[in-house]
């Protein structure tokens, strides 16, 4: 392992994550999983999210698009969150979440849609 391109995917994947869902995927790691979580933080956010090529709000784009169209809607969902702390707005979501329904298909978008409103209001919730 690249120990330097791992504590730089470590720092992105945190960022873009959060805190809490990656100390409790790395620090809940066993022998098992271990390779795995650290293969996650060095390759996808210590090669692809670390190179500054295309931007934070760029890359969540694509992944929700992609991650949509393969139906991994627990993924989708973490990474609609990162989506929002990589600033993208509700108009620019709904905006992504509507072509994901014309190429995924609608069954795609609805649940992407359901997806979507459930951790808006729960932002909403969190801001009272």
């Amino acid at each position: 392992m690249d120990r330097k391109r791992y504590e730089a995917g470590l720092s992105v994947r945190t960022e873009v994550l959060g805190k809490d869902y990656v100390e409790k995927a790395v620090d809940g790691a066993t022998d098992f999983t271990r390779p795995f979580q650290e293969l996650v933080s060095e390759y996808c956010w210590g090669v692809a999210w670390s190179d500054d090529t295309l931007s934070r709000r760029e890359r969540s784009l694509i992944n929700l698009g992609m991650i949509a169209a393969l139906g991994r809607m627990e993924e989708f969902a973490l990474h609609f969150r990162g989506a929002r702390r990589n600033g993208l707005s509700e108009k620019e979501l709904q905006a992504v979440l509507i072509q994901i329904a014309v190429y995924c298909g609608i069954p795609a978008g609805v649940e992407c849609f359901r997806i979507a409103k459930q951790i808006l209001e729960e932002e909403q919730q969190a801001r009272l």
